[in-house]
């Protein structure tokens, strides 16, 4: 399956310049906006990609009825997926759901998707959220993401 380690941490929160700020004045981390991700699930996201960190927070209007609210409701704000970075995606989740962790959600961008959502940093983007809340007590995503080769 080629673990990579962690990608990245998603943390819910309810204000999402307010947490911007704090990550940044305390880690240097550097945000792009990545809405366009969330807004079909009523949430804001902020990824600073430096620090391994992925913001979410209800939409203005939707605190309610996000996809982040209830989770927010229930356990306040803090770390509600861990990203797990893997060579190989689609092998990586059929050993999750041999284990009996089935994918709830999938996403897999094309390279025109990633160039103009993602700043063009990647030649590849491939998430699988794993059914783990229960079993973990947070989520984890299989994320296979391969960053362009810098030019020489």
């Amino acid at each position: 399956m080629g673990l990579r380690g962690v990608n990245r941490v998603m943390i819910a929160v309810r204000d999402m310049e307010q947490a911007k700020a704090l990550y940044s004045d305390m880690l240097g981390a550097t945000f792009h906006d990545a809405d366009w991700t969330g807004e079909p699930f009523g949430i804001a996201v902020s990824i600073a990609w430096d620090a391994g960190i992925e913001l979410c927070a209800p939409l203005p209007g939707r605190e309610h009825d996000s996809a982040v609210s209830p989770f927010l409701a229930h356990r306040g704000e803090g770390v509600m997926s861990v990203f797990f970075g893997v060579d190989d995606g689609d092998e990586a989740m059929r050993r999750a759901a041999a284990a009996g962790h089935p994918c709830v959600h999938s996403l897999d961008y094309t390279q025109d998707e990633i160039d103009r959502h993602l700043g063009g940093f990647f030649q590849r983007y491939q998430e699988f959220m794993v059914d783990t809340a229960e079993a973990c007590g947070f989520a984890i995503s299989l994320a296979r993401i391969d960053p362009k080769a810098s030019p020489a």
